[in-house]
């Protein structure tokens, strides 16, 4: 059975649509069925299915019309049937972006077997489109935190200065680092650090809004891409990521119990500053909140 495949059938020789509807469906494919390639646009923009079958001969629109809009806008794979085989070639279906090209009167045995291998290569092109993003992913992100890395990092935070010079909408930026993690790795081992890695990024994620983008920076250094975000909002958020991590207590050892703090820097960005500028102001700021004690907030002098 292929339930899971769709097919829109677009034919106006309602005699062969009707039957080859039948076909299809008898064949366990879900379908939809229209006259024309202008009708079949106006349900594209409600409904895509995987496959569209259609004559290349219709009154309007025709087959191979249709077939090159389709293929521009939407990732569907087609098939074009035609009775005039003097008329139209194999060439010039493919160049308009069909899968497949048959000739009628076909045999149902035949189109069976077109349909099943356009299916084998669309799923062959689907895990291969999965694998790809999978790997773009991996390239992009912490293995340990699953927060995005560093590299990406930088190509988001131009990004988004980017955007703020042409919509002058507030960015801000948060910078943390994990409070005496180096004693903390040194007393419990790396795994229990680990642990504590994965728990803050965790909780960052939980507590960021879908616009909102968070990295590990390096060991225990995390930073918090805020769009449209002013300094005090940002440092809402970087309060509200300290408490929470805060009040988690760990137990590294059996009857062990430890609270991870983490120190929080806040900036906002200046029209036409660099990068780096940015970057530094929110760094600094976090060492301030080292300085000033730890398990807090503090925001760049410069925005203040």
């Amino acid at each position: 059975m292929n339930i899971s495949t769709s097919i829109m059938l677009v034919d106006d020789d309602d005699a062969i649509r009707d039957t080859t509807e039948e076909f299809l469906k008898i064949s366990g494919y879900s379908t939809i069925a229209t006259s024309s390639a202008e009708d079949a646009l106006e349900i594209l923009k409600l409904f895509q299915p995987d496959i569209i079958l259609t004559d290349i001969s219709m009154r309007g629109m025709s087959g191979l019309e249709l077939t090159k809009v389709v293929k521009e806008t939407y990732p569907i794979e087609v098939i074009v049937m035609t009775g005039y085989i003097a008329e139209h070639s194999y060439e010039e279906a493919i160049s308009a972006g069909a899968s497949d090209f048959i000739f009628k009167p076909f045999r149902f045995e035949e189109l069976s077997l077109r349909i099943k291998r356009v299916i084998r290569e669309m799923n062959l092109k689907r895990q291969h489109e999965e694998l790809v993003k999978k790997l773009e992913m991996l390239a992009i992100t912490d293995g340990l935190t699953g927060l995005y890395n560093q590299r990406y990092f930088y190509k988001q935070l131009s990004s988004e200065i980017d955007r703020y010079e042409r919509y002058n909408a507030d960015l801000s930026l948060l910078v943390m680092d994990i409070d005496h993690f180096k004693t903390f790795n040194d007393t419990w081992g790396h795994l229990e650090g680990d642990k504590v890695l994965m728990e803050l990024g965790t909780m960052i994620k939980s507590c960021l809004r879908t616009m909102d983008s968070a990295y590990r920076y390096g060991g225990e250094e995390f930073t918090i891409i805020l769009p449209q975000t002013n300094l005090n909002q940002a440092s809402v958020v970087g309060e509200r990521i300290r408490a929470a991590f805060a009040s988690k207590i760990f137990y590294p050892a059996e009857d062990q119990e430890i609270i991870v703090t983490i120190s929080v820097g806040a900036a906002q960005y200046i029209k036409d500053e660099s990068i780096t500028s940015f970057i530094e102001r929110a760094d600094k700021a976090m060492f301030r909140s080292k300085q000033e004690g730890r398990n807090k907030v503090s925001t760049d002098v410069l925005n203040n």
